[in-house]
């Protein structure tokens, strides 16, 4: 009989608060923060410090990388390092929209003004402008030699903001890690002016609300400033057919260079913004510090540059003897120096990960209102914090003011650790989960994830629960073990238990009345459990008893002890050595018993199965090695992971055994049979610490994501062989995409070369997803075809043959469910097709199929059904089967058909169309015309009236 096992699924992550590798944004009332938490993303309240909601995709397993925040406030753009970009709801928290054009990590995400196209820019070098109404990628831009670090759009004056040509007018600026700064044309798709003055990487860039200034940032010790005129941007240049191609492209410089600004911080710029103001630039860098640069007033750059202009002339009159009055006369140019200036330094406690100003504040008299500008910064050490950077008040500088310096308003950061925890503990009745790290140790609740408690320790690399689930012992770097108690949240005592040495493994023994450390000291140190009453409260009628620990006795080993182990029946010992091997010995007398060598590197962790039959243990080696405890034989040795195991633990009551490692995975693995049962994956670094249940209910595992993840056991039964199976399919969809994306240079034109010199190309991406679209409108077609030629053939013989009365063929059992013609159903089937993916579903099919899909484009346009579709599908077909198409002498009358049927319907869509657009017009209008009050002053109305009375009497006319 085949065995079965449970499955284990993901229930719950929590203690992230922001991972260092996406970016944390404001929502559009400046309350809330949007912020990424490993694949997912959570929506905080900022003065509250709690969660609002968690944005998640079950398909999704990709960590969050890029987040925008559309200029409708609703709508927020997600990148992730798959090279997909979802696009969530605030309101509903649901994905509204799935794209995939990249091929690895978003590093670079922009709405238009209008919000109704979104640029994104990945590490493959690629731009790809996306249609967010349409769900449909419009192009991909390619001229970048490395990662896109940032993208703007330009709007043009004559362009403006309208959402029906946002795709086709204005233009948009990237840089990248290539040292280059483009300027692309949307309308030619062309990259009008590259910029080539940085001699290193550019990290930044950001361009001013009024789209006059372009900043840029390296790892110089000054921003790069630039002057942008849109005035060229509007105009289409001249005649330069004369003129050489360098000629002709100083002719028109769009972009100009402005001057530089020196810089505060000695390290790469990390991070650039402008206030939506315009009136402060903001700069992080890679060493704790964002510094604020404030944009001087035409009466403060008037007066430096008089300034700068008598300094001259004083020192033409000191060189020159002469009065320094001939040729002093003319100002002096403006640059970006004279503009900007450094204004305040926010100091963070780690470095930032990206900051973002308060959206809110978008006008002067909001500025003032709240009081300075709030600046939300994410650190790369699990935190986001809120600054305030006071301003000077209307009417006053800086000087005048006084200003004090920018402080701290609040903070998220008491739900997760500041370093990845090293250490877990589950309590006795499975109901808290401790875990600590360095200079911290929290307790959460197992079912909630609620943080329910907060403690300071040392730096922490093992910890325990004793019995009563009411006190926790810790096991420091520096030997110290420390016992912690919850309800009171207080350090009750710190013993000095291995002489400065790391206290590497700390367990409670079987008998609940005593516990074993081991340290790098070469001891291992027995402690019983003892109860003591508070010294402070000895003599009161308060006094209560606490836990404390008593040094019993000291086993010397012959290297650093690396993890200790008791067996359940109390019997036995086990101890890991640095040289690679595991003592056992008795445990009431400490005899020697075993020695156990075969790992090639230290043992980290080892378990002994409840039965006292079975030791785990999981070495640096890579490998799992089962041991007997009868005569020490190895029962099996496993090659369980890519990377270092780091946890082994054994349920109880059976020999399943969980392992953990370097490889970000979770393993369950049968010892009886020494089989793999699952793999839990889910983790985006190391796992450092593995805890089970009693009886294998949830297992928790901490990260170097400093995320605790939670896996529960279900009732959905699992196969070994149905899980092999379902490996080795992952596995090859892996490969299957891996090779579509390197097909995917080849697909638009006859040699490669080619191509690549395209700065233009189709926006797509095969995917397993669009595999499958496609095979279901090849199913769909074959079997509306099949079902078409039946009843054709039956009216052929009702036709031929009317005496006999032929009966009618049985309708497919799909259609009858569905309730639906062939031609619907073939329809029904491209309309379930997502919009960004039915390109690419559709160059699956081959030309025979093509030609089958043409007659039912045919049919759609003569009943006009779904005329949109219906001619994206037609077009994208004739684009790309043009060349087919065109040599298939039977296509001419179908494409005559279709021609004249659609464009009937087209026309009676284009009329509805701009029926609706004329009463939106006039409904505009109605609105304005009632909503709009005009106030008259009185007083003026009156000197109006009586100018012109006076007027009269004047020229004789009569009143």
């Amino acid at each position: 009989m085949v065995k079965t096992y449970l499955r284990y699924e993901s229930r719950s992550v929590f203690g992230v608060i922001a991972s260092p590798t996406g970016n944390a944004v404001y929502d559009h009332t400046g309350k809330l923060s949007i912020t990424p938490a490993l694949e997912s993303v959570i929506v905080w309240d900022i003065r509250k410090g709690t969660q609002v909601a968690r944005w998640t995709d079950s398909d999704n397993k990709a960590e969050v990388t890029r987040i925008a925040r559309s200029p409708n406030g609703k709508d927020y753009a997600v990148g992730y390092s798959d090279g997909s970009i979802r696009l969530f709801d605030l309101t509903s928290n649901a994905v509204n929209v799935i794209l995939n054009g990249h091929r690895s990590s978003i590093s670079a995400l922009e709405f238009d003004p209008s919000g109704t196209v979104l640029a994104s820019g990945a590490r493959d070098t690629d731009i790809i402008l996306w249609d967010v109404v349409g769900e449909v990628g419009l192009y991909k831009l390619r001229g970048h030699k490395d990662e896109i670090t940032g993208i703007a759009f330009i709007s043009t004056t004559t362009g403006g903001d309208s959402a029906l040509n946002a795709s086709a007018q204005g233009y948009i600026v990237s840089s990248s890690k290539d040292t280059l700064v483009k300027l692309w044309d949307l309308r030619a798709r062309h990259c009008v002016q590259t910029l080539t003055s940085h001699r290193s990487e550019v990290w930044s860039l950001a361009v001013s609300p009024d789209q006059r200034l372009l900043v840029t940032g390296t790892s110089d010790l000054e921003l790069r400033v630039w002057n942008i005129k849109v005035d060229k941007l509007d105009n289409v240049p001249a005649d330069t057919s004369e003129l050489s191609p360098e000629e002709a492209a100083r002719s028109w410089e769009a972009i100009s260079e402005y001057g530089t600004i020196q810089r505060a911080s000695r390290d790469r710029v990390a991070g650039l913004r402008f206030h939506p103001t315009g009136l402060y630039l903001a700069c992080a860098s890679a060493d704790k510090q964002i510094e604020v640069f404030r944009t001087r007033t035409h009466d403060e750059i008037r007066k430096k540059m008089a300034r700068r202009q008598k300094r001259t002339r004083e020192k033409r009159k000191k060189d020159d003897g002469s009065d320094g009055e001939d040729g002093g006369d003319g100002l002096p140019a403006i640059t970006a120096a004279d503009e900007l200036t450094s204004f305040k330094v926010l100091r963070t406690s780690a470095k930032p990960v990206s900051f973002d100003f308060n959206p809110a504040e978008s006008d002067t008299a909001s500025l003032h209102r709240q009081g300075g500008l709030h600046v939300l910064v994410s650190q790369n050490n699990n935190a986001i914090h809120t600054w305030n950077v006071p301003i000077p008040p209307p009417g006053k500088t800086t000087k005048q003011a006084g200003l004090p310096e920018p402080s701290l308003v609040s903070s998220v950061e008491m739900l997760g650790h500041r370093s990845e925890p090293r250490a877990l503990a589950l309590s006795f009745d499975n109901e808290l989960v401790a875990s600590a790290a360095n200079k911290s140790l929290r307790v959460w609740n197992a079912h909630t994830g609620a943080c329910v408690r907060t403690l300071e320790c040392g730096s922490a690399i093992c910890a325990a629960f004793l019995p009563g689930d009411q006190t926790i012992v810790v096991g420091t770097k520096d030997g110290q073990i420390e016992l912690f108690d919850i309800p009171s949240a207080t350090l009750l005592e710190s013993f000095d238990a291995h002489e400065g040495a790391a206290c590497w493994s700390i367990d409670v023994r079987p008998d609940k009345k005593g516990l074993v450390t081991g340290g790098a000291d070469k001891c291992v140190k027995f402690w019983d459990i003892v109860l003591v009453r508070d010294s402070q409260n000895a003599g009161s009628i308060a006094s209560r008893s606490r836990m404390s620990l008593e040094h019993v006795k000291t086993l010397k080993m012959s290297d650093d002890v690396l993890a200790v182990k008791c067996s359940p029946d109390s019997r036995l010992l086990a101890v890991s050595l640095l040289d690679t091997t595991v003592k056992v010995f008795y445990a009431d007398t400490l005899k020697f018993f075993l020695s156990l060598y075969g790992h090639k590197l230290p043992v980290v962790s080892m378990d002994i199965s409840s039965d006292s039959t079975l030791l785990v243990t999981g070495s640096a080696d890579k490998s799992v090695k089962l041991w007997g405890l009868d005569f020490g034989d190895c029962h099996r040795s496993l090659l369980a992971h890519q990377e270092p195991v780091t946890a082994v633990r054994f349920v109880w009551g059976t020999h399943y055994f969980f392992s953990a490692g370097k490889d970000k995975l979770v393993q369950q693995w049968d010892g009886d049979n020494f089989q793999r049962i699952q793999k839990l994956a889910g983790s985006h670094g190391d796992v450092w610490a593995l805890a089970v249940a009693k009886h294998g209910n949830f297992v928790v595992a901490s990260s170097q994501d400093r995320s605790i993840r939670i896996w529960e056991k279900t009732e959905e039964p699992l196969f070994l062989e149905e899980e092999r199976e379902r490996e080795l399919e992952e596995l090859y969809d892996r490969g299957l995409e891996e090779s579509l994306d390197r097909d995917e240079s080849a697909i638009g034109g006859d040699d490669g070369d080619a191509v690549d010199t395209e700065e233009s190309q189709r926006a797509g991406k095969a995917t397993m997803e669009t595999l499958k679209a496609g095979e279901r409108i090849m199913e769909a077609l074959e079997l509306a075809d099949e079902e078409r030629r039946k009843w054709h053939e039956y009216e052929e013989r009702k036709r031929k043959m009317p005496q006999l009365n032929p009966a009618p063929p049985d309708t497919n059992p799909v259609l009858l469910f569905e309730k639906l013609s062939p031609e619907a159903y073939v329809l029904r089937t491209v309309e379930r097709v997502r919009a960004s993916e039915l390109e690419d579903a559709l160059l699956a099919l081959p030309f025979s199929r093509v030609l089958s899909l043409m007659v039912y484009i045919d049919i759609w346009a003569r009943r006009e059904w779904n005329t949109p579709l219906t001619c994206r599908v037609l077009f994208f077909m004739l684009k790309t089967h043009q060349n087919q198409i065109v040599a298939t002498r039977t296509m001419r009358s179908r494409l005559d058909s279709i021609r004249k049927h659609l464009r009937s319907g087209v026309s009676q869509q284009r009329d509805q169309i701009g029926y609706n657009l004329a009463a939106l017009t006039s409904l505009r209008a109605e609105w304005e015309a009632n909503a709009t009050a005009e106030f008259f002053d009185e007083k003026d109305i009156q000197k109006v009236l009586d100018a012109q009375l006076k007027k009269r009497k004047f020229t004789g006319i009569k009143v």
